[in-house]
């Protein structure tokens, strides 16, 4: 087993709810890591990460992993599931029991792992929904799985009242957010979160997501952001072979293939693009932020819409996969052996890579601002 003290080797990335790898991309560019192993339920979505990924084994459900039997990682990354915190369900919150209460077994992990960084993601409603709902007279709790996600003992941690909304008082209840902030404060972490709409790295979609980074607050809190620092380099950067604590030249730092179409996209981001007659005949008054996104993508925007007599048309899995910022046939290769329903449930439910590596990127720059 490796010492994580070590210089020799890349950032280790352990992945919770991976879905097609969305976070991981953004990681693994942002910081020179590499993803060991991740951990996804759902066996045809495991299907894309294990062909992009195929030497990290999948450790299938986190509610029945024994962690002290698994590889130690530096960082540790997941968007735990939004469907109780997202602003267009029921707003179940992080009760025991919904799909969002996995967040209790994610922080489990962190305490079994101790990781030197912690990556989350999740939609806006983390800021809005409350940690736990009050069964309102009449529900049926239609909206939860049959089984409990949380075992009968996990609770959530207490947080001090807070006047601002975070806080517990019967007039301004727990919010979601203020729970996970808690747990990781109480776990021994320093955490930040950003929110950013998508569209602040060209994507033609708002998207609006939170990012938190956190890191143990310890005696050793200062060596272990040293070390971050010294990985993160430019971007797609990874190793230096020189094996000393500086960095390489970026010219001299090879860039991992999974992640080099990444870093170019980040490149073109501030390009000045105007739309042609071609993008204004076929998108219209989107034609602007189409034109934008295909610089950016390195590739035409495939056609939007499915046609069907009998349904209507429906969104492609190629034009949603596009927006996304993925390179083509990420999960729609048909090797995947997903249906089209599937492949938009994956992405619908995934991480924009760009996106996600300008919040982890703004929120290093803002701790090592604050450093110096």
């Amino acid at each position: 087993m490796h010492d994580p003290t070590h210089h020799d080797r890349p950032l280790r990335v352990g992945s919770l709810f991976s879905g097609y790898g969305g976070l991981d991309l953004a990681i693994e560019h942002a910081l020179g890591a590499e993803t060991i192993w991740f951990s996804e339920i759902n066996e045809p979505v495991a299907r894309i990460f294990a062909q992009h990924w195929p030497d990290a084994p999948n450790l299938g459900d986190i509610t029945t992993i024994n962690w002290q039997a698994v590889d130690p990682v530096d960082v540790l990354c997941g968007g735990f599931p939004c469907q109780d915190v997202s602003t267009v369900g029921k707003r179940a919150g992080l009760a025991p029991g919904t799909r969002s209460g996995l967040w209790s077994y994610m922080a489990a992990t962190i305490e079994a792992l101790r990781p030197r960084l912690v990556v989350i993601e999740n939609v806006r409603g983390l800021l809005s929904s409350p940690a736990l709902r009050a069964q309102a007279e009449g529900d049926d709790d239609a909206h939860r799985n049959p089984d409990d996600a949380t075992p009968d003992p996990a609770t959530l941690r207490n947080l001090e009242s807070d006047p601002w909304g975070l806080g517990d008082s019967a007039t301004r209840p727990l919010r979601a957010a203020g729970a996970v902030l808690g747990d990781l404060a109480d776990l021994g972490m320093d955490a930040q979160w950003l929110g950013l709409p998508a569209s602040l790295v060209g994507a033609p979609h708002t998207r609006f997501r939170i990012f938190i980074l956190a890191q143990p607050h310890s005696a050793v809190q200062d060596s272990a952001r040293d070390r971050l620092d010294t990985w993160r380099g430019e971007p797609g950067s990874s190793t230096s072979a020189s094996r000393h604590d500086r960095t390489v030249p970026s010219d001299h730092r090879p860039r991992p293939s999974r992640t080099a179409w990444l870093a170019q996209q980040e490149h073109r981001i501030g390009d000045p693009v105007e739309p042609d007659p071609r993008h204004l005949h076929c998108w219209g008054r989107y034609a602007a932020a189409v034109a934008r996104w295909e610089h950016i993508t390195g590739r035409e925007a495939p056609a939007p819409a499915l046609l069907n007599d009998d349904a209507g048309p429906r969104p492609a899995p190629e034009f949603v996969e596009w927006l996304m910022g993925l390179p083509a046939a990420w999960v729609t290769d048909s090797g995947h052996g997903l249906t089209q329903n599937q492949q938009i449930t994956a992405l619908g439910n995934g991480v924009l890579p760009l996106h996600a590596t300008r919040a982890i990127q703004s929120m290093m720059d803002s701790q090592a601002g604050r450093m110096n």
